[in-house]
């Protein structure tokens, strides 16, 4: 088990190089607060002085320290090429990869530089870790982050969110379910405010990766000490606690040895906890370490090796999809030209292999359009909406002019009709803009592939658009021409004769010839009394012998013909419908008689203002045959305005399919070769994108290292996880 630290050493190694984050390894992760000892902590664990010390916050980077044992006779970390044959002890960066550094002194010197590279000289930090590794004949095998101090209030010219940046950073570390979190807490202060063991417990709330170090056991108060808390009787962590004892101030100052120390530190421990002296220390931290996270890497091992092969296939596809470096630009571009009108025409036809299972696109939203939403809106329309009775009636008088109609005039049935036929002409216009719509929105729906190709060269793509948008804006007045001329056809010629609305135009004369029997056979046959009244004179004589007869044909007359209310006026005293005197004297005009030619006739005095009679007829209650006659009218729209309607909505989508959407499958192709494929704009139309090359790149270097991280985790054996 001893060769599973090393592994995820070369593993840091590789993804360290790339910046990765995406591979959680296994790693011991050390957090606690400002000055409570962290530092001096790993230093006694590798047995050496060389990270930066001072006060306030000095480690503002995270520390990336790999621990490599390697004995005198180790040819595979020592070389003769680099001088490290003989060493003891040496440190190598990875930033400056070659260098060696015997001295430790200039081990710190390096991370203090490096830091300020990246995180300035104004006490704030970088989130990019340092990586330094540290052969020795003296350590374990280990890998230890050392992160910034837990801090509250910024300090001189830090920013004023560094307690919210380095909390971020900690718990980015600690998140990973992978990591060993090594909360370093003091003695000489109350554990159940630790800040380092608060994050530990919101990451690992069982406790299972969580190990507490008690540091500062020497300097607590007189007449207490650390066994409740050492045998965790006061907060418990399920993976242990163990005390140590570090290096003072007074001892770094005096520049007492890690050695001297750890000897101070277990004749500290044999005489204040004598029956946890050998469960505490710093040689037994670092073995438990060392045990730890072995463990926990044979543990996490099988899941890592297959992240690793689900990477190398995501990385490869990404790969993949952004294409290799442009070789022959002509024929590219006439490859991307090719499937990109393939991919249109394909989303149209509902042959796409990326077929969108979220939403309705390409050709089956134009199907919606037709069928649901053009469809749906015609039928909504009521053949005789906005038609009140008035207005046919209206209509039928006008279309007789100053003659009284026998029958209802066949002019007021055009007129009308084509008035409803032309509200179908406004949805009809709406469909073709919805299709247009829809069309240039098929540009964004045209598959993975083309988008890819799309993002490659942003250039092309914004010609593309353009060429398709021109394609489609030219067709449109032709479409939008086409549907107004199927209304206009249809407002041309009101075929009567059509074989549907023929029989409901049979239906309706038949009912009228029945009504106009049934009235011929109640109407009086005094033909005389019918002439007077039709003449512009009447006979007086007659007209007072034949009053009762009057009265009852023009009571016959109002009921059925509406016929005018002038005609009272002129009509001598007599009896009324109530068998009541009418005195010459209460009608409403006094007419004199006078003799023309033998004859005796009336003559009004002055003109009979009309206006105000038909002002009230427009809200008076219809006569049975005014009913009637609008009855007839209406049947008859309807009918005629149903057969219109069908032939519309079957019409329009054909239309629009023929003159549109067709006609731009079938030249799309030639249209953008026509506009794009020329040698003088190759080179600028593709015209790689600098985001797009920089991600290639990117992804490029990462598939790399998880290819060799693969290398390395297949060369485990079974038997060295054991």
């Amino acid at each position: 088990m001893e060769a599973l630290i090393p592994v995820i050493n070369k593993l840091q190694d590789v993804f360290n190089t790339v910046g990765a984050d995406a591979i959680q390894l296994p790693q011991i992760v050390v957090v606690g607060t400002q000055s409570s000892g962290k530092s001096s902590v790993i230093e006694s664990v590798v047995g050496r002085s060389f990270l930066p010390r001072g006060t306030g916050i000095v480690t503002r980077r995270p520390l990336v320290l790999q621990l490599i044992y390697s004995p005198k006779g180790d040819t595979q970390h020592r070389s003769a090429e680099e001088g490290t044959l003989e060493l003891e002890e040496w440190g190598q960066f990875l930033h400056a990869k070659g260098k060696v550094f015997e001295d430790f002194d200039k081990i710190r010197e390096e991370i203090e530089a490096e830091t300020e590279r990246k995180a300035g000289r104004n006490k704030g930090i970088c989130p990019e870790p340092v990586s330094l590794k540290i052969y020795s004949t003296r350590v374990v095998n280990l890998t230890l982050v050392d992160l910034p101090g837990i801090t509250k209030v910024p300090v001189g010219d830090q920013p004023e969110d560094i307690e919210l940046q380095i909390k971020n950073l900690v718990m980015k570390h600690i998140s990973n379910p992978n990591s060993i979190i090594l909360a370093v807490v003091t003695a000489n202060t109350d554990m159940a405010t630790s800040e380092s063991l608060k994050l530990a417990k919101e990451c690992d709330p069982d406790g299972r990766r969580t190990l507490a170090v008690v540091t500062k056991l020497d300097l607590m108060d007189a007449g207490t000490d650390a066994i409740d808390i050492l045998c965790g009787r006061v907060i418990p962590v399920k993976l242990g606690i163990i005390g140590v004892v570090n290096r003072s101030q007074r001892d770094i100052m005096d520049n007492k040895s890690i050695v001297d120390a750890l000897k101070d530190e277990a004749a500290f421990l044999q005489k204040k906890y004598p029956t946890l002296a050998n469960r505490n220390g710093t040689p037994y931290l670092t073995k438990t370490l060392n045990r730890l996270l072995m463990h926990h890497i044979r543990d996490c091992l099988p899941e890592l090796k297959t992240r690793v092969n689900v990477m190398v296939s995501q990385f490869q596809s990404l790969l993949n999809s952004y294409g290799d470096d442009v070789s022959d630009k002509s024929q590219t571009l006439l490859q991307i030209i090719t499937k990109f009108a393939s991919a249109y025409c394909s989303t149209i036809e509902g042959t796409a292999r990326n077929i969108e299972t979220t939403e309705l696109c390409g050709g089956a939203r134009i199907c919606y359009i037709f069928h649901e939403t053009f469809g749906r809106t015609l039928d909504s329309i009521h053949p005789l909406a906005g038609l009140t009775k008035m207005d046919i009636l209206t209509a039928i008088r006008n279309a007789t002019g100053p003659r009284p109609a026998l029958f209802v005039p066949e002019v007021s049935f055009e007129l009308l009709v084509k008035r409803q036929i032309r509200r179908l002409e406004e949805p009809s216009l709406r469909c073709v803009e919805l299709v247009h719509e829809e069309m240039q929105r098929i540009i964004q729906h045209c598959g993975t592939e083309v988008q890819q190709e799309m993002l490659r060269f942003p250039k092309l793509h914004e010609r593309i658009v353009d060429v398709v948008t021109q394609l489609l804006r030219r067709r449109l007045p032709t479409t939008n021409s086409m549907v107004e001329n199927l209304v206009a056809i249809e407002l041309a010629y009101i075929n009567t004769k059509h074989p549907d609305f023929h029989k409901d135009a049979a239906v309706v004369s038949s009912l009228l010839k029945a009504v106009e029997d049934d009235e011929r056979q109640i109407r009086p046959p005094n033909k005389r009394n019918i002439v007077a009244i039709n003449s512009p004179s009447i006979i007086a004589g007659d007209l007072e012998k034949d009053i009762p007869k009057n009265q009852a044909l023009l009571r016959y007359q109002d009921q059925s013909s509406n016929s005018p209310s002038w005609l009272s006026n002129i009509l001598p005293a007599g009896r009324g419908e109530n068998n009541k005197e009418v005195s010459r004297e209460n009608s409403p005009v006094n007419t004199p008689t006078h003799q023309v030619e033998g004859r005796t006739s009336l003559s009004p005095q002055k003109p009979i203002n009309l206006l105000p009679e038909l002002a009230i007829q427009t809200s008076r209650k219809l006569s049975e045959r005014e009913q009637r006659d609008c009855d007839v009218i209406e049947r008859l729209i309807k009918s005629y305005f149903y057969i219109v309607r069908k032939s519309i909505q079957d019409s329009v989508p054909k239309a629009v399919m023929h003159f549109l959407v067709n006609y731009v499958k079938d030249n799309l192709q030639s249209e953008l070769v026509t506009h794009l494929y020329k040698s003088d704009q190759a080179d600028e139309l593709l015209n790689e994108s600098e985001h797009i090359a920089q991600r290639r790149r990117e992804a490029a270097d990462m598939l790399k290292a998880l290819q060799r991280a693969g290398h390395i985790i297949s060369e485990i054996r079974e038997t060295h996880m054991w």
